[in-house]
Protein backbone atom coordinates (compact mmCIF):
# COMPACT_ATOMS: atom_id res chain seq x y z
CA UNK A 1 0.00 0.00 0.00
CA UNK A 2 1.01 3.73 -0.97
CA UNK A 3 1.15 6.33 1.76
CA UNK A 4 1.44 9.94 1.81
CA UNK A 5 2.51 12.15 5.12
CA UNK A 6 -0.49 14.31 6.47
CA UNK A 7 0.66 16.66 9.06
CA UNK A 8 -1.63 17.87 11.97
CA UNK A 9 -0.66 19.91 15.74
CA UNK A 10 0.99 16.85 16.88
CA UNK A 11 3.25 16.15 13.84
CA UNK A 12 3.65 13.99 11.17
CA UNK A 13 1.19 10.76 10.02
CA UNK A 14 1.21 8.40 7.46
CA UNK A 15 -2.10 7.98 5.55
CA UNK A 16 -3.12 5.66 2.94
CA UNK A 17 -2.43 7.60 -0.67
CA UNK A 18 -6.22 7.42 -1.77
CA UNK A 19 -7.78 7.71 1.17
CA UNK A 20 -9.76 10.74 1.60
CA UNK A 21 -9.39 11.39 5.36
CA UNK A 22 -6.65 13.34 6.68
CA UNK A 23 -4.10 12.63 10.13
CA UNK A 24 -6.12 13.13 12.73
CA UNK A 25 -8.66 10.61 11.83
CA UNK A 26 -5.44 8.50 11.01
CA UNK A 27 -4.33 8.87 14.23
CA UNK A 28 -7.65 7.48 15.57
CA UNK A 29 -6.99 4.23 13.23
CA UNK A 30 -3.52 3.76 14.84
CA UNK A 31 -4.63 4.31 18.47
CA UNK A 32 -8.39 2.16 18.61
CA UNK A 33 -7.72 -0.96 16.26
CA UNK A 34 -10.50 -2.23 19.24
CA UNK A 35 -13.43 -3.48 17.72
CA UNK A 36 -13.23 -3.49 14.08
CA UNK A 37 -16.65 -2.19 14.53
CA UNK A 38 -16.80 0.80 12.11
CA UNK A 39 -18.84 3.89 12.69
CA UNK A 40 -19.57 2.58 9.30
CA UNK A 41 -21.11 -0.64 10.36
CA UNK A 42 -24.57 -1.68 9.00
CA UNK A 43 -26.30 -0.36 12.42
CA UNK A 44 -24.95 3.22 12.42
CA UNK A 45 -25.01 4.27 8.33
CA UNK A 46 -27.17 7.00 9.52
CA UNK A 47 -25.00 8.15 12.24
CA UNK A 48 -22.12 8.82 9.77
CA UNK A 49 -25.19 9.91 7.33
CA UNK A 50 -26.60 12.65 9.94
CA UNK A 51 -22.69 13.87 9.69
CA UNK A 52 -23.13 14.70 6.37
CA UNK A 53 -26.07 16.03 7.16
CA UNK A 54 -24.58 18.57 9.88
CA UNK A 55 -21.60 19.80 7.88
CA UNK A 56 -24.23 20.66 4.85
CA UNK A 57 -26.90 22.75 7.15
CA UNK A 58 -23.77 24.50 9.40
CA UNK A 59 -22.06 24.92 5.98
CA UNK A 60 -25.08 26.82 4.82
CA UNK A 61 -25.97 28.71 7.87
CA UNK A 62 -22.59 30.42 7.89
CA UNK A 63 -23.11 31.37 4.38
CA UNK A 64 -26.51 32.83 5.60
CA UNK A 65 -24.28 34.76 8.18
CA UNK A 66 -21.60 35.38 6.06
CA UNK A 67 -18.71 34.14 7.88
CA UNK A 68 -17.63 31.76 5.03
CA UNK A 69 -17.09 32.70 0.90
CA UNK A 70 -20.14 31.23 -1.45
CA UNK A 71 -17.82 28.99 -3.43
CA UNK A 72 -16.50 27.32 -0.23
CA UNK A 73 -19.97 26.77 1.55
CA UNK A 74 -20.99 24.89 -2.13
CA UNK A 75 -18.24 23.24 -2.12
CA UNK A 76 -18.57 21.80 1.29
CA UNK A 77 -22.48 21.42 0.86
CA UNK A 78 -22.09 19.59 -2.38
CA UNK A 79 -19.59 17.60 -0.90
CA UNK A 80 -21.32 16.95 2.74
CA UNK A 81 -24.11 15.84 0.48
CA UNK A 82 -22.37 12.96 -1.48
CA UNK A 83 -21.46 11.61 2.60
CA UNK A 84 -24.90 11.64 3.93
CA UNK A 85 -26.62 10.25 0.35
CA UNK A 86 -23.82 7.30 1.69
CA UNK A 87 -21.37 7.80 -1.54
CA UNK A 88 -18.72 7.68 0.83
CA UNK A 89 -19.22 5.96 3.76
CA UNK A 90 -15.85 3.62 3.25
CA UNK A 91 -14.06 6.61 4.32
CA UNK A 92 -15.46 6.27 8.02
CA UNK A 93 -12.84 3.74 9.37
CA UNK A 94 -12.59 4.51 13.14
CA UNK A 95 -13.64 2.52 15.42
CA UNK A 96 -17.04 3.13 17.76
CA UNK A 97 -14.48 2.85 20.50
CA UNK A 98 -12.54 5.56 20.32
CA UNK A 99 -12.66 9.22 22.38
CA UNK A 100 -15.94 9.70 24.54
CA UNK A 101 -16.67 12.66 23.15
CA UNK A 102 -16.46 11.60 18.89
CA UNK A 103 -13.90 13.92 17.83
CA UNK A 104 -12.05 11.17 15.83
CA UNK A 105 -15.36 10.71 14.03
CA UNK A 106 -16.55 14.32 13.78
CA UNK A 107 -12.97 14.90 12.49
CA UNK A 108 -13.30 12.01 10.01
CA UNK A 109 -15.98 13.82 8.62
CA UNK A 110 -14.24 17.27 8.71
CA UNK A 111 -11.51 15.36 6.66
CA UNK A 112 -12.69 13.62 4.22
CA UNK A 113 -15.52 16.80 3.48
CA UNK A 114 -12.39 18.70 3.01
CA UNK A 115 -11.03 16.84 0.79
CA UNK A 116 -13.89 16.49 -1.80
CA UNK A 117 -14.67 20.43 -1.50
CA UNK A 118 -11.21 21.39 -2.40
CA UNK A 119 -11.12 19.28 -5.72
CA UNK A 120 -14.65 20.75 -6.22
CA UNK A 121 -13.92 24.58 -5.64
CA UNK A 122 -10.12 24.11 -6.92
CA UNK A 123 -8.99 26.01 -3.61
CA UNK A 124 -8.07 25.02 -0.66
CA UNK A 125 -10.90 24.09 2.10
CA UNK A 126 -9.78 23.34 5.56
CA UNK A 127 -11.36 20.53 7.70
CA UNK A 128 -11.51 22.85 11.12
CA UNK A 129 -11.66 26.36 10.01
CA UNK A 130 -14.08 25.90 6.64
CA UNK A 131 -16.05 22.47 7.47
CA UNK A 132 -16.04 22.64 11.50
CA UNK A 133 -17.15 26.49 11.53
CA UNK A 134 -19.51 27.27 14.18
CA UNK A 135 -19.60 23.80 15.63
CA UNK A 136 -17.06 21.61 17.86
CA UNK A 137 -17.19 18.01 18.69
CA UNK A 138 -18.66 18.36 21.59
CA UNK A 139 -22.42 20.20 19.94
CA UNK A 140 -21.89 17.94 16.59
CA UNK A 141 -21.62 14.43 17.80
CA UNK A 142 -24.76 14.78 20.29
CA UNK A 143 -26.47 16.47 17.36
CA UNK A 144 -25.68 13.34 15.31
CA UNK A 145 -26.92 11.14 18.01
CA UNK A 146 -30.47 12.48 17.31
CA UNK A 147 -30.35 13.11 14.05
CA UNK A 148 -29.85 9.72 13.36
CA UNK A 149 -31.57 7.90 15.73
CA UNK A 150 -35.15 9.95 14.61
CA UNK A 151 -33.99 9.05 10.94
CA UNK A 152 -33.87 4.97 11.78
CA UNK A 153 -36.89 5.41 13.83
CA UNK A 154 -39.51 7.27 11.90
CA UNK A 155 -38.24 5.32 8.63
CA UNK A 156 -37.46 2.52 9.77
CA UNK A 157 -38.77 1.15 12.88
CA UNK A 158 -41.94 3.02 13.37
CA UNK A 159 -43.55 1.58 9.63
CA UNK A 160 -41.81 -2.05 11.02
CA UNK A 161 -44.11 -1.63 14.03
CA UNK A 162 -47.22 -0.50 12.10
CA UNK A 163 -46.53 -3.62 9.77
CA UNK A 164 -47.04 -6.15 12.90
CA UNK A 165 -49.78 -4.14 14.77
CA UNK A 166 -51.68 -4.39 11.14
CA UNK A 167 -51.13 -8.23 10.64
CA UNK A 168 -51.73 -9.07 14.17
CA UNK A 169 -54.99 -6.96 13.85
CA UNK A 170 -55.75 -9.10 10.39
CA UNK A 171 -55.09 -12.05 11.83
CA UNK A 172 -57.14 -11.14 14.89
CA UNK A 173 -60.46 -10.60 12.44
CA UNK A 174 -59.58 -14.45 11.06
CA UNK A 175 -59.45 -16.31 13.97
CA UNK A 176 -62.36 -14.24 16.29
CA UNK A 177 -64.74 -16.58 17.65
CA UNK A 178 -62.30 -19.71 18.20
CA UNK A 179 -62.47 -20.19 21.75
CA UNK A 180 -59.17 -21.70 23.46
CA UNK A 181 -58.15 -22.21 26.75
CA UNK A 182 -56.88 -19.84 28.49
CA UNK A 183 -53.74 -20.09 30.59
CA UNK A 184 -52.40 -18.28 33.88
CA UNK A 185 -49.33 -19.61 35.92
CA UNK A 186 -49.11 -21.88 32.56
CA UNK A 187 -51.77 -23.98 33.82
CA UNK A 188 -55.32 -24.20 32.19
CA UNK A 189 -57.71 -20.84 33.07
CA UNK A 190 -61.06 -19.90 31.67
CA UNK A 191 -61.71 -20.10 28.08
CA UNK A 192 -60.89 -17.28 25.87
CA UNK A 193 -61.65 -15.99 22.23
CA UNK A 194 -58.47 -16.35 20.37
CA UNK A 195 -58.66 -12.97 18.93
CA UNK A 196 -58.47 -10.93 22.77
CA UNK A 197 -55.61 -12.73 22.70
CA UNK A 198 -54.10 -11.21 19.68
CA UNK A 199 -55.62 -7.97 20.62
CA UNK A 200 -53.79 -7.79 23.81
CA UNK A 201 -50.60 -7.75 21.71
CA UNK A 202 -51.57 -5.36 19.36
CA UNK A 203 -52.75 -3.45 22.52
CA UNK A 204 -49.23 -3.36 23.89
CA UNK A 205 -47.64 -2.49 20.82
CA UNK A 206 -49.76 0.57 20.66
CA UNK A 207 -48.92 1.49 23.33
CA UNK A 208 -45.59 1.82 22.88
CA UNK A 209 -45.82 3.54 19.51
CA UNK A 210 -47.57 6.39 21.34
CA UNK A 211 -44.80 6.66 23.53
CA UNK A 212 -41.92 6.26 20.60
CA UNK A 213 -43.98 8.60 18.42
CA UNK A 214 -43.50 11.36 21.55
CA UNK A 215 -39.98 10.44 21.83
CA UNK A 216 -39.48 11.13 17.97
CA UNK A 217 -40.10 14.81 18.87
CA UNK A 218 -37.98 15.30 21.39
CA UNK A 219 -35.23 13.90 18.96
CA UNK A 220 -35.65 17.09 16.97
CA UNK A 221 -34.42 19.65 19.56
CA UNK A 222 -31.04 20.09 18.84
CA UNK A 223 -27.45 20.80 20.23
CA UNK A 224 -25.82 22.04 17.72
CA UNK A 225 -24.78 25.61 18.73
CA UNK A 226 -23.68 24.55 22.01
CA UNK A 227 -19.89 24.12 20.90
CA UNK A 228 -17.26 23.22 23.40
CA UNK A 229 -19.12 23.73 26.46
CA UNK A 230 -22.80 24.81 25.86
CA UNK A 231 -21.83 28.68 25.88
CA UNK A 232 -21.63 28.82 21.95
CA UNK A 233 -17.77 29.96 21.93
CA UNK A 234 -17.35 30.88 18.18
CA UNK A 235 -20.39 30.38 17.00
CA UNK A 236 -22.99 33.65 16.11
CA UNK A 237 -25.83 34.12 17.92
CA UNK A 238 -28.13 33.39 15.39
CA UNK A 239 -25.93 30.14 14.25
CA UNK A 240 -28.09 27.61 16.13
CA UNK A 241 -31.44 28.59 14.80
CA UNK A 242 -29.94 29.01 11.20
CA UNK A 243 -28.88 25.79 11.72
CA UNK A 244 -31.82 24.06 12.69
CA UNK A 245 -33.89 25.62 9.96
CA UNK A 246 -31.31 24.59 7.54
CA UNK A 247 -31.70 20.68 8.77
CA UNK A 248 -35.21 20.96 8.42
CA UNK A 249 -35.22 22.03 4.55
CA UNK A 250 -32.45 19.59 3.45
CA UNK A 251 -33.53 16.56 5.80
CA UNK A 252 -37.57 16.51 5.46
CA UNK A 253 -39.59 20.25 5.39
CA UNK A 254 -42.34 18.71 7.34
CA UNK A 255 -39.84 17.33 9.77
CA UNK A 256 -39.13 20.38 12.01
CA UNK A 257 -35.36 20.95 13.89
CA UNK A 258 -35.56 23.25 16.51
CA UNK A 259 -32.57 24.51 18.71
CA UNK A 260 -32.13 23.40 22.35
CA UNK A 261 -32.96 26.40 24.65
CA UNK A 262 -30.63 24.83 27.19
CA UNK A 263 -26.99 23.90 25.17
CA UNK A 264 -25.45 23.11 28.73
CA UNK A 265 -27.74 20.34 29.22
CA UNK A 266 -27.40 19.02 25.70
CA UNK A 267 -24.05 18.59 26.21
CA UNK A 268 -23.48 17.31 29.53
CA UNK A 269 -26.75 15.04 29.25
CA UNK A 270 -27.91 12.59 27.50
CA UNK A 271 -31.38 12.31 28.60
CA UNK A 272 -33.15 11.39 25.18
CA UNK A 273 -31.63 8.86 24.50
CA UNK A 274 -31.93 6.99 27.73
CA UNK A 275 -35.98 7.52 27.59
CA UNK A 276 -35.73 6.24 24.01
CA UNK A 277 -33.66 3.05 25.06
CA UNK A 278 -36.10 2.31 27.56
CA UNK A 279 -38.75 2.70 25.53
CA UNK A 280 -37.01 0.23 22.62
CA UNK A 281 -36.42 -2.37 26.13
CA UNK A 282 -39.99 -2.12 26.41
CA UNK A 283 -40.87 -2.87 22.75
CA UNK A 284 -38.14 -5.80 22.92
CA UNK A 285 -40.00 -7.21 26.10
CA UNK A 286 -43.37 -6.93 24.51
CA UNK A 287 -41.99 -8.93 21.09
CA UNK A 288 -40.27 -11.24 23.73
CA UNK A 289 -43.34 -11.83 25.33
CA UNK A 290 -45.24 -12.75 21.91
CA UNK A 291 -42.53 -15.04 20.75
CA UNK A 292 -42.96 -16.92 23.70
CA UNK A 293 -46.89 -16.94 23.51
CA UNK A 294 -46.06 -18.52 19.74
CA UNK A 295 -43.25 -20.73 20.78
CA UNK A 296 -45.65 -22.17 23.52
CA UNK A 297 -48.79 -22.40 21.57
CA UNK A 298 -46.91 -24.01 18.52
CA UNK A 299 -44.96 -26.82 20.89
CA UNK A 300 -45.36 -30.50 20.05
CA UNK A 301 -46.77 -31.46 17.98
CA UNK A 302 -47.39 -34.45 20.36
CA UNK A 303 -46.77 -33.65 23.82
CA UNK A 304 -47.21 -30.04 23.47
CA UNK A 305 -49.52 -27.31 23.22
CA UNK A 306 -49.94 -28.08 19.50
CA UNK A 307 -52.96 -25.25 19.32
CA UNK A 308 -51.01 -23.57 16.74
CA UNK A 309 -48.85 -24.47 13.74
CA UNK A 310 -46.15 -22.07 12.52
CA UNK A 311 -44.92 -22.01 9.03
CA UNK A 312 -42.21 -24.61 8.52
CA UNK A 313 -39.04 -22.73 7.81
CA UNK A 314 -35.91 -24.90 7.35
CA UNK A 315 -35.12 -28.31 9.40
CA UNK A 316 -34.90 -28.10 13.04
CA UNK A 317 -32.15 -30.80 14.18
CA UNK A 318 -29.08 -31.64 12.50
CA UNK A 319 -29.70 -35.44 13.76
CA UNK A 320 -33.59 -35.81 14.79
CA UNK A 321 -35.00 -35.86 10.74
CA UNK A 322 -38.51 -34.29 10.63
CA UNK A 323 -38.11 -32.38 13.40
CA UNK A 324 -39.17 -28.49 13.04
CA UNK A 325 -38.46 -25.51 15.05
CA UNK A 326 -40.18 -22.18 16.13
CA UNK A 327 -37.19 -20.48 14.04
CA UNK A 328 -38.44 -16.60 13.83
CA UNK A 329 -39.91 -16.04 17.60
CA UNK A 330 -36.94 -18.08 18.75
CA UNK A 331 -34.64 -15.12 16.78
CA UNK A 332 -36.77 -12.62 17.68
CA UNK A 333 -36.52 -13.41 21.78
CA UNK A 334 -32.63 -13.47 20.75
CA UNK A 335 -33.19 -9.51 19.49
CA UNK A 336 -35.08 -9.09 22.23
CA UNK A 337 -32.48 -9.75 24.78
CA UNK A 338 -29.68 -8.22 22.60
CA UNK A 339 -31.75 -4.51 22.96
CA UNK A 340 -32.51 -5.27 26.93
CA UNK A 341 -28.32 -5.24 27.58
CA UNK A 342 -27.82 -2.29 24.99
CA UNK A 343 -29.86 -0.64 27.32
CA UNK A 344 -27.71 -1.34 29.97
CA UNK A 345 -25.13 -0.20 28.19
CA UNK A 346 -26.51 3.13 27.29
CA UNK A 347 -27.42 3.34 30.65
CA UNK A 348 -24.22 3.39 32.13
CA UNK A 349 -22.56 5.45 29.72
CA UNK A 350 -25.88 8.51 30.06
CA UNK A 351 -24.12 8.46 33.56
CA UNK A 352 -20.75 9.41 32.48
CA UNK A 353 -21.41 12.62 31.38
CA UNK A 354 -18.98 15.07 34.17
CA UNK A 355 -19.42 17.86 34.42
CA UNK A 356 -20.02 20.20 30.74
CA UNK A 357 -20.05 17.12 28.30
CA UNK A 358 -20.93 13.42 28.05
CA UNK A 359 -17.55 11.29 27.31
CA UNK A 360 -19.60 7.93 26.16
CA UNK A 361 -21.37 9.18 23.12
CA UNK A 362 -19.56 6.90 20.11
CA UNK A 363 -21.29 3.87 22.20
CA UNK A 364 -24.52 5.26 23.29
CA UNK A 365 -24.90 6.01 19.58
CA UNK A 366 -23.68 2.21 18.47
CA UNK A 367 -26.21 0.71 21.01
CA UNK A 368 -28.88 2.99 20.27
CA UNK A 369 -29.00 2.70 16.28
CA UNK A 370 -28.22 -0.81 17.42
CA UNK A 371 -31.42 -1.53 19.07
CA UNK A 372 -33.73 0.33 16.25
CA UNK A 373 -32.32 -1.18 13.50
CA UNK A 374 -32.47 -5.17 15.27
CA UNK A 375 -36.27 -4.52 16.35
CA UNK A 376 -36.92 -3.25 12.85
CA UNK A 377 -35.39 -6.43 10.97
CA UNK A 378 -37.49 -8.66 14.04
CA UNK A 379 -40.81 -7.02 13.37
CA UNK A 380 -40.61 -7.61 9.82
CA UNK A 381 -39.62 -11.32 10.10
CA UNK A 382 -42.19 -11.71 12.57
CA UNK A 383 -44.75 -9.86 10.85
CA UNK A 384 -44.26 -12.23 7.74
CA UNK A 385 -42.79 -15.46 8.78
CA UNK A 386 -44.53 -15.99 11.86
CA UNK A 387 -47.97 -14.47 12.78
CA UNK A 388 -48.95 -13.90 8.75
CA UNK A 389 -48.76 -17.52 8.14
CA UNK A 390 -49.54 -19.57 11.14
CA UNK A 391 -52.53 -22.15 11.35
CA UNK A 392 -55.00 -22.72 14.02
CA UNK A 393 -55.69 -26.53 14.99
CA UNK A 394 -59.00 -26.69 15.67
CA UNK A 395 -59.35 -29.89 16.66
CA UNK A 396 -56.96 -29.39 19.34
CA UNK A 397 -58.17 -26.48 20.83
CA UNK A 398 -61.78 -28.48 20.85
CA UNK A 399 -59.87 -31.50 22.62
CA UNK A 400 -58.54 -29.20 25.47
CA UNK A 401 -61.61 -27.27 26.15
CA UNK A 402 -63.83 -30.24 26.92
CA UNK A 403 -61.33 -31.33 29.36
CA UNK A 404 -60.62 -28.29 31.03
CA UNK A 405 -61.69 -28.72 34.55
CA UNK A 406 -61.34 -24.35 34.65
CA UNK A 407 -64.96 -24.71 33.24
CA UNK A 408 -66.55 -25.65 36.27
CA UNK A 409 -65.98 -22.28 37.06
CA UNK A 410 -69.06 -20.56 35.44
CA UNK A 411 -71.36 -23.22 37.84
CA UNK A 412 -69.58 -21.33 41.21
CA UNK A 413 -73.05 -18.82 41.34
CA UNK A 414 -75.36 -22.11 41.37
CA UNK A 415 -73.36 -24.50 42.86
CA UNK A 416 -70.70 -22.76 45.02
CA UNK A 417 -67.38 -23.29 45.12
CA UNK A 418 -66.51 -26.08 47.15
CA UNK A 419 -68.94 -28.36 45.16
CA UNK A 420 -67.29 -27.15 41.64
CA UNK A 421 -63.87 -27.94 42.40
CA UNK A 422 -65.25 -31.22 43.91
CA UNK A 423 -66.77 -31.80 39.96
CA UNK A 424 -63.42 -30.29 38.87
CA UNK A 425 -61.16 -32.17 40.36
CA UNK A 426 -62.69 -35.64 39.94
CA UNK A 427 -63.18 -34.82 36.29
CA UNK A 428 -59.48 -34.22 36.09
CA UNK A 429 -59.47 -38.09 38.24
CA UNK A 430 -61.13 -39.32 36.01
CA UNK A 431 -59.92 -37.94 32.51
CA UNK A 432 -63.85 -37.41 32.12
CA UNK A 433 -65.48 -34.03 30.17
CA UNK A 434 -66.71 -31.48 32.66
CA UNK A 435 -70.20 -31.68 31.31
CA UNK A 436 -70.59 -35.37 31.99
CA UNK A 437 -69.72 -35.63 35.47
CA UNK A 438 -71.44 -32.16 36.40
CA UNK A 439 -74.41 -34.30 35.25
CA UNK A 440 -74.24 -36.95 37.68
CA UNK A 441 -73.16 -34.46 40.58
CA UNK A 442 -75.58 -31.44 40.71
CA UNK A 443 -79.01 -32.94 39.37
CA UNK A 444 -78.95 -29.89 36.97
CA UNK A 445 -80.09 -30.41 33.41
CA UNK A 446 -77.62 -31.67 30.56
CA UNK A 447 -79.41 -28.47 28.52
CA UNK A 448 -78.95 -26.39 31.28
CA UNK A 449 -75.37 -27.34 31.63
CA UNK A 450 -74.56 -27.19 28.27
CA UNK A 451 -75.38 -23.67 28.21
CA UNK A 452 -73.96 -23.00 31.65
CA UNK A 453 -70.72 -24.67 30.46
CA UNK A 454 -70.82 -23.29 26.62
CA UNK A 455 -67.24 -22.12 26.09
CA UNK A 456 -67.76 -19.75 23.76
CA UNK A 457 -70.46 -18.46 26.26
CA UNK A 458 -67.82 -18.57 29.09
CA UNK A 459 -65.49 -16.56 26.93
CA UNK A 460 -67.56 -13.43 26.88
CA UNK A 461 -67.25 -13.01 30.64
CA UNK A 462 -70.10 -11.89 33.05
CA UNK A 463 -72.40 -13.70 34.42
Amino acid sequence: MKFRIEKDSIGEVKVPSKALWGAQTQRAVNNFPISGIKMDFPFTKSFVSSLGLIKDAAAKANLKLKLISAKKAKAISKAAKEVWKEKHHQEFPVDVFQTGSGTSSNMNANEVIASLATKFAKTQIKPNDDVNMSQSSNDVIPTAIKISAHMDLTKKMLPALDDLIETIEKKAQTVQGTIKTGRTHLMDAMPIDFSEELLAWSCQLKSSKEMLNILSKKLLVLPQGGTAVGSGINAPKNFAKYFAQEMTNIYDKKTKFVASKNFYHELSAQDCSVQLSGELKNLAIILMKISNDLRWMNSGPLTGLSEIELKALQPGSSIMPGKVNPVIPEAVAMVSADVIGNDVSITVAAQSGSFQLNVMLPVIAYNLLKSINLLSGAMKSLSKNAIKSFKVNQKNLEVSLSKNPILVTALNPIIGYDKAAFIAKKAYKENRPILEVAIEETGISETKLKKLLDPSKIAKGGL
